[in-house]
């Protein structure tokens, strides 16, 4: 077999699509509303905790993060889906193919390290309510957003670099949009030093989160049992969103590793493409619209602005 690196290759092929006739009109529109809708309610809530003073607090500066970074995961995807899904062609250049391994890829690690900042906020604000205006910062609120893109970022980048660099033994992706460690797959050289650092960069994107995530909430419900009501009810209404938003994120993440790291031939074609969209398109529309009706504050500034909005029209 002719081996081939990746500046030989032009383009990979995406074999999970599959042709639907006349409905991939259909599934146009149906992509098309999703992503018009995820990019609404999350710039809405964006400008609505920019905007508003009250907001300015770290618990929503973090919110804020998250929903900046919902945008970009989702834009990452949903205009090459939309492409894809027109096309009788289901291709995708090298540097397109890179490009999007880095927004996807960015996108999962920079949602999971800030959900376990906005953790470690909560923690903060339930079991030290004194100390919480000390330790929280501003200086320290911004310092933990730049740590929060940086990392899983340099990290993307590193894993990237390393994949550009393969020799390869084939272009044919089995996915309906680009992962790395497909790509590696198809690398006829020796990949040892990738399927390590794959899992090292797992690890400390994953793993290191969740054990924060675990800690903070261990500590937050032993504050609760030993606590008045009044603390209880706090840590449920500040505390409720984001445990349901990490669970869902967390739903998809894990079905999308494994799916990437063993042998998923078994599951139904339509099934394993909806599960491995999953938490690129239900986590962006879920989270905006479960703070958005959980969150009091954000709820009732969004409820006046539209108030406010009928009236003026």
């Amino acid at each position: 077999m002719i081996m081939e690196n990746t500046t030989q290759i032009s383009y990979f092929i995406l074999s999970a699509y599959f042709d639907t006739g006349i409905f991939k009109y259909l599934y146009f529109i149906i992509i098309m509303s999703l992503y018009i809708l995820i990019v609404c309610t999350n710039a809405l809530l964006i400008v609505v905790i920019c905007m508003n003073r009250s907001l300015h607090e770290p618990m929503y500066m973090f919110l804020c993060s998250l929903f900046v970074n919902e945008m970009f995961g989702s834009t990452g995807l949903f205009p090459f889906l939309l492409l894809q899904i027109l096309s009788d062609i289901h291709t995708v250049s090298v540097p397109c193919c890179f490009l999007q391994i880095f927004c996807v890829y960015s996108y999962g690690s920079v949602e999971f390290t800030n959900l376990a900042v906005m953790a470690y906020d909560r923690y903060v604000a339930i079991c030290f309510p004194l100390q919480y205006n000390t330790w929280m910062t501003s200086n320290k609120v911004a310092m933990l957003t730049v740590i929060t893109w940086l990392f899983p970022i340099l990290a993307i980048v590193v894993l990237i670099s390393l994949s550009a660099s393969l020799q390869l033994c084939g272009k044919i992706i089995n996915k309906v949009y680009c992962g790395n460690y497909a790509i590696v797959k198809l690398a006829c050289s020796d990949t040892t030093v990738h399927n390590v650092l794959g899992l090292i960069y797992t690890t400390v994107s994953v793993i290191i989160p969740l054990i924060l995530i675990l800690y903070t909430y261990i500590r937050i419900l032993k504050v609760c049992f030993s606590g008045s009501t009044q603390t209880r009810q706090k840590a449920v209404s500040t505390c409720s969103p984001h445990l349901a938003s990490l669970l869902n994120f967390s739903f998809g993440g894990c079905f999308q590793i494994l799916q990437s790291r063993f042998d998923t031939s078994s599951v139904p074609n339509m099934l394993g493409i909806l599960l491995s969209l999953y938490f690129l398109t239900c986590q962006p529309l879920f989270t905006p619209v479960l703070y958005g009706l959980k969150m009091t504050k954000i709820c009732i500034i969004c409820k006046r602005l539209f108030r406010h909005m009928r009236g003026s029209s």
